[in-house]
């Protein structure tokens, strides 16, 4: 893989400026931009140091648009010259689909809080069992609260992996990106332009990974299977076709659909075939108006008796959960036996109890998803110091008092609004004392260290090079990030 990549004439102007040469002076030991503006990393070793903590910072909080972008343009190429690439978990899928790879679920991470931290105690862990199966995702709601776009993202869990010594092909995915039901009654046509907006920005940041969830649009009050999928399978196969037509050139993105919204009935036998059939014609369709072939899902998302961030009572606490693993176990095999996927994923596990991961990969889960718990072990660390804490909490009560339902106690409130405060105390959480940050971070290694075992993630770093494409795509320079993407989005309905 090559070290270098000539960048776009006029970005030497804007390297000349002086934020963006104060920037380029701190980090030179690591990272170098030469007169032509090629980018070149020193080393690996290099890349594990304080230049590139300044150097993440500045990508997301620096001072203006300049230095932003050049960092997050830096932390890129720095990645790219030591293996560490944006890359498609689709042909593992589809080898999994045909079962040449079994015996592991991959861990969904939603990186929600402290990121920079977050993901440097996930790389910590997955470096030293050699995981390679691993996933980072952020969903579209989550990109919201938390205040990271996608190019910010993929910078800062570029820069994570880089700091902790772990490389290989870097799965990174948008999450639930989901219509909304009650905008879309509003509003067909401005939501479903509102997710393809999200579909070109993250594709362009590098997720090429992405799940579209169109499953709020489940009609139960429909007659027969078919008629209840077919706004669902419809929009899945409208928003795939979007993503194949934007797709960069040599690869072949990660979709996932969605029979069942999280936290609703078990899904069924029945429901899986009625929405892939459908599913099925639908982007026959779509192919056939596009003169081509296109790819279609690498996974099917069900419900097994899940929720997200699980089912908070009175004292704040979480109840159990008795999910139903032969629901995963027969679904993940109908969509591997009759559809090629790679298996059910399962959706709001990371609260559930330790006991129960181990049975996952035991009925070949092919993915899960695991968010909330990770922002619990934040809010609830003795590191985490009692003053912010009782800010962070403040903030949801003056500022998202519909959160509180009817009946709620302080604690069910707390627990399900707090999230909400991670974008606004997004700067003062990342720049917490390093002696807080460290024991933060130990404790989401163990956990992290934890699950990896539990779901039989590691030593698969050799599987996942053997049946992944890292794709060959030149970044453009800082200055050419400022563009985007054409105005005249391709339309659908021609």
């Amino acid at each position: 893989m090559p070290d270098t990549l000539a960048s776009a004439p006029d970005d030497r102007e804007l390297l000349g400026r002086a934020p963006v040469r104060a920037l380029l002076d701190e980090v030179r030991g690591a990272v170098t931009v030469d007169d032509a503006g090629r980018v070149s990393a020193a080393s690996a070793d290099a890349l594990r140091g304080d230049a590139l903590d300044r150097l993440v910072h500045a990508a997301v909080f620096g001072a203006d648009d300049d230095v932003r972008d050049t960092a997050r343009w830096l932390i890129g190429e720095a990645g790219r010259a030591v293996g560490v690439v944006p890359a498609s978990i689709h042909e593992l899928y589809m080898a999994r689909g045909r079962g040449e790879v079994h015996g592991f679920t991959v861990p969904a991470i939603n990186v929600r809080a402290t990121s920079y931290d977050t993901a440097r105690a996930l790389f910590r862990a997955a470096a030293d069992a050699r995981v390679g199966a691993v996933i980072c995702e952020i969903a579209r709601s989550e990109i919201g609260y938390t205040d990271q776009r996608p190019a910010e993202y993929v910078a800062v869990i570029t820069a994570a992996a880089l700091r902790e010594g772990w490389s290989g092909p870097l799965f990174i995915q948008g999450d639930h990106f989901q219509l909304n039901a009650k905008k879309y009654r509003a509003d067909a046509h401005a939501e479903m332009q509102a997710v393809k907006d999200l579909i070109r920005e993250a594709l362009a940041a590098g997720f090429y990974n992405i799940d579209i969830d169109t499953s709020t649009l489940v009609d139960l009050s429909r007659d027969g299977l078919d008629a209840q999928q077919e706004t669902n399978y419809r929009l899945s196969a409208e928003l795939t076709t979007y993503v194949r037509h934007y797709e960069p050139e040599g690869v072949t993105v990660s979709i996932g659909g969605e029979i069942g919204e999280v936290g609703t009935e078990n899904s069924t036998p029945e429901e899986l075939r009625a929405y892939m059939d459908g599913y099925g014609r639908e982007l026959a369709k779509w192919a056939g108006r596009e003169g081509e072939t296109l790819a279609g899902l690498s996974k099917i998302s069900v419900q097994s008796g899940t929720s997200h961030g699980g089912t908070v009572l009175p004292d704040g606490s979480i109840a159990k959960v008795a999910i139903d693993f032969e629901t995963l176990r027969v679904l993940s095999d109908i969509s591997r036996r009759e559809y090629g996927l790679s298996g059910a994923v399962q959706h709001g596990a990371s609260t559930l109890p330790s006991d129960a991961f181990h049975n996952f990969p035991g009925v070949e889960t092919a993915e899960i998803h695991l968010a909330t718990n990770f922002q619990n072990m934040l809010f609830d660390h003795p590191s985490l110091p009692e003053e912010l804490r009782r800010r962070m909490y403040e903030h949801c009560r003056v500022n998202f008092p519909d959160e509180r339902k009817p009946g709620d106690t302080e604690e069910q409130f707390i627990y399900r609004a707090r999230k909400k405060a991670l974008g606004a105390f997004k700067r003062e959480l990342w720049e917490l004392p390093e002696q807080n940050r460290q024991a933060i971070r130990e404790s989401l290694r163990e956990q992290f260290a934890f699950l990896f075992e539990q779901l039989a993630v590691g030593d698969t770093q050799d599987v996942v090079k053997q049946h992944t494409t890292v794709p060959e795509i030149p970044r453009t320079g800082p200055t050419a990030m400022r563009f985007k993407a054409a105005t005249d989005d391709w339309d659908l309905s021609d």
